[in-house]
């Protein structure tokens, strides 16, 4: 690794003030999981990291009368453990567990995966490796090799977590030294594989907040599927969230799905045409189709865009089974 600065500050405002004073020299580092090897592969050079380790105050989970308030500093491991995330949000449960292995649950946090930086076959790799392609438009070359262009970086997002968040109609709190801003999640990300949040190099992000499942009278369910080589630590082909709102009749009161690992930005599929329908067998085989008609996925993941299209439609569908299992 390059050298670098450690800082362990101990309050909110210490952080806001190194990172208003370093700014863009400096990273935040939550639990380093991915932090830490983009250093190493020279992909991240920063003069300082300023550590989040002694921050208890953005750890935990906090249960009010209609949300979960979750610290950005609380553990993948915590989150999947958890008994109020299981019932008002397993989902998010879910999605938490299927991060990476146990190793890296225990040193991930929620906030961590939600900034995840994008990833790409051709950015994620030595500078050896890259060097000899010249690089990317990514970091210090000028050609996207996925378009074979330079105008867009295409790096996908791979933050399990934000698949079901958004789901979910999640919001974060960002703070600065101009204070705290709340923020939709859906806000949140851009199509930018380069930089893909609204994260400025003074802000931090410091909590989640999480509308709780609710079961009368209309009844939430939410389901989470990935699709990857090793069920163990692989990033993301796929990964598929839904959540369906089911009234008094049995029929679909409000539907939303999100597909990651395609693009910059998780990729939210529009589903006003399921209001009013009944969530059978039938109607998600047209959900997984209508989908998948709509999604083109990209080789800046090593594996077949065609045969990952078509997995979008099995995943609906097994997100969807995992959502019928929730209900109350």
């Amino acid at each position: 690794m390059q050298p670098f600065h450690s800082e362990y500050p101990k309050t909110l405002d210490e952080v806001i003030s190194l990172l208003s004073q370093h700014g863009a020299f400096a990273k935040i580092c939550a639990g380093g999981t991915d932090l830490l090897p983009n250093m190493k592969h020279e992909l991240l050079s920063p003069q300082i990291v300023i550590s989040l380790a002694h921050l208890e105050n953005l750890r935990g989970i906090t249960v009010s009368e209609n949300s979960l308030t979750i610290g950005a500093m609380t553990t993948l491991k915590q989150i999947v453990e958890d008994q109020n995330i299981q019932h008002f949000a397993p989902s998010l449960g879910d999605a938490a567990y299927h991060v990476a292995g146990p190793q890296l649950k225990s040193m991930g946090t929620l906030g961590g995966n939600l900034c995840l930086d994008t990833r790409c076959l051709y950015y994620n790799q030595t500078h050896f490796w890259r060097e000899a392609l010249g690089f990317c438009l990514k970091k210090e070359g000028t050609t996207c090799h996925v378009t074979q262009t330079g105008k867009k970086c295409v790096a996908a997002a791979s933050n399990d977590t934000a698949t079901v968040l958004l789901c979910l109609d999640a919001s974060v709190d960002i703070l600065n030294q101009d204070g705290m801003r709340q923020v939709m999640l859906k806000d949140f990300y851009l199509g930018d594989g380069i930089k893909n949040n609204i994260l400025k190099p003074n802000d931090l992000l410091v909590a989640i907040h999480v509308p709780k499942r609710t079961t009368s009278p209309v009844k939430r369910l939410e389901g989470f599927a990935k699709l990857r080589h090793r069920q163990s630590i692989d990033f993301p082909m796929l990964s598929i969230g839904v959540r369906f709102d089911i009234d008094t009749d049995e029929k679909i009161s409000n539907a939303k799905v999100t597909i990651n690992a395609l693009f910059a930005r998780p990729k939210t599929i529009q589903t006003d045409w399921l209001i009013g329908q009944s969530l059978t067998p039938d109607t998600i085989k047209q959900l997984g189709q209508y989908a998948k008609d709509r999604c083109t996925p990209l080789t800046n993941i090593c594996d077949d865009p065609s045969w990952r299209k078509e997995m979008i439609a099995v995943y609906i569908q097994k997100a969807c089974e995992k959502a019928l299992e929730t209900f109350p």
